[in-house]
């Protein structure tokens, strides 16, 4: 196996594909190379001498500066290199477009299709608290109901979405909880949903019925358990009509164009930016040329990387657009006092990620080559085909379930340290390097650790028919794990 990996011929650092000891002879750019340190696995090792205050350049652009001298064969990693972020910048619009475009092919996979004209890749049934105090009751009435159908039925999965909100919250914050969980019951991947309340919370389930447009009224049920006598029968009754209803839904052929598809990355390491990253924006170049749809958030974690996301714009006004996307979020993080460059986590930096222009350089790849389109607002529904971007935090759950709330079909979730987590919707796991895969592969759905050594056409396919497989009924990890969470963007004060 090749011992390192250089990202882009301007790059003054490459990548350790298996751990060099020091001492180690390497050549590089036709030069003899020799490692004057340790240097392990996914971590970086520097090309060229570095003086202090050097750029220092990964992926053809700089990821930081060097802190003090570095010998040519130096481990690269956070005791000799520092961020080049600070607060706000100032942007221009500076065109350049260039997708890589895939020939449109005949693939449909087995979906519903659902009143309203959208289509759903799960037949879930949801029960969606209004407020955290029913949370319990809610498990109680859904393992009562399990009780009685244990197969499940015509439905895939049965989740409640707790949370702990919905209550002693104002304005923005208010709104955000109340705006998510509207976007969860109105989702295609539900095929009925148990809207359950307490009766004198915030989020009261009047108001919320009110705001949920034209639903269906069989697919969608309301209890306030202050105002029956016994909720967990009255919780159960309702399940059973939301059971009837559904026992008619079946799957159909449905064009890939149809898929919205949620892009991911955590628990990332030195090979994200390498192996799975690419892959889905591999992926995401392909469906989007299918007609379909993808969407990047983790707002944070494009700082370093935000000028090249505004060069594909489609015009200047999605670039005033992601201007603000970048800018308010800088905002928020300065309005609380925190620096905008308090990233990698430690998990990132073990992984031999080392800074927030490191690791956002690495993510954006998830995006792929095509044009952005749109720019969503956290709690916003998925607007245009193509790619979107969407405003929400890097925090893994808060980020998933954001996108699910968009009306993603599925996550596409990339990590190199690992993760047991699953969103609402299907939350696929994709492993940067063989080793988490082998170790964890009751964590783990898809492995693009062989990418160090194959071609990515090759895996790419592969990748595909496992979606088409998905999107057509097949579990997932956290499916079969019954690992499927709801975490919302709490901001502001609590009463």
């Amino acid at each position: 196996m090749k011992l390192w990996l250089k990202m882009n011929p301007r790059d003054t650092v490459a990548v350790a594909l298996r751990p060099i000891a020091a001492g180690e002879q390497m050549i590089v750019d036709d030069h003899a190379l020799t490692a004057v340190s340790d240097i392990p696995q996914g971590h970086k090792f520097a090309l060229i001498r570095f003086a202090p205050g050097d750029m220092i350049t990964k992926y053809g652009y700089p990821i930081g500066h060097a802190t003090g001298a570095v010998e040519p064969g130096e481990w690269v990693h956070t005791h000799n290199i520092a961020t080049n972020l600070a607060g706000e910048e100032e942007y221009e619009y500076k065109p350049e477009l260039h997708p890589v475009t895939y020939p449109v092919r005949s693939l449909t996979f087995e979906g519903y299709r659902r009143t309203n004209g959208k289509v759903g890749i799960r037949n879930d049934l949801y029960i969606v608290p209004t407020v955290g105090c029913v949370n319990g009751i809610a498990e109680q009435i859904l393992q009562e109901f399990k009780a009685r159908h244990p197969d499940l039925g015509t439905f895939d999965n049965i989740t409640i979405l707790k949370h702990p909100y919905g209550c002693s919250q104002l304005g923005d914050d208010h709104r955000q909880t109340r705006s998510i969980l509207l976007d969860a019951v109105n989702h295609p991947n539900v095929g009925g949903v148990l809207v359950f309340g307490l009766g004198c919370e915030n989020n009261i389930v009047t108001e919320f019925r009110s705001m949920l447009g034209d639903y269906d009224e069989e697919r969608v049920k309301f209890l306030v358990a202050q105002e029956v006598g016994d909720e967990i029968e009255a919780g159960l009754n309702l399940l059973e009509e939301l059971y009837v209803t559904a026992q008619g839904d079946h799957r159909e052929p449905v064009p890939v164009s149809e898929l919205n598809v949620g892009l991911k990355c955590g628990g990332s390491d030195g090979f994200s930016g390498i192996t799975a990253n690419p892959l889905l924006g591999a992926f995401s170049d392909f469906l989007i040329s299918q007609g379909g749809s993808t969407i990047l958030t983790e707002v944070p974690e494009m700082f370093g990387a935000e000028k090249m996301l505004m060069a594909r714009a489609q015009n200047q006004e999605v670039y005033h657009d992601i201007v603000s996307l970048i800018n308010d979020f800088k905002q928020y993080f300065l309005s609380y006092g925190e620096p905008v460059y308090e990233n990698p986590s430690p998990g990132n930096k073990a992984g031999g990620i080392s800074t927030l222009e490191d690791k956002s350089l690495g993510c954006t790849q998830k995006a792929g080559s095509a044009p952005v389109v749109d720019v969503l607002q956290y709690g916003q529904k998925l607007r245009k085909k193509g790619l979107s971007l969407l405003q929400a935090p890097g925090n893994d759950l808060v980020a998933s379930s954001a996108l699910a709330a968009s009306d993603c079909h599925l996550v596409l979730f990339t990590t190199g340290r690992g993760t047991p987590f699953g969103s609402f919707v299907p939350t696929v796991k994709i492993a940067t390097n063989n080793e988490l895969f082998a170790k964890k592969g009751h964590w783990m759905d898809f492995n693009a650790g062989p990418l160090l050594e194959q071609p990515i056409s090759e895996i790419l396919e592969q990748f595909i028919t496992y979606i088409i497989e998905v999107a057509s009924g097949r579990k997932t990890r956290n499916e079969h794990n019954e690992v499927r969470e709801l975490a919302i963007f709490k901001t502001g004060v609590t009463l």
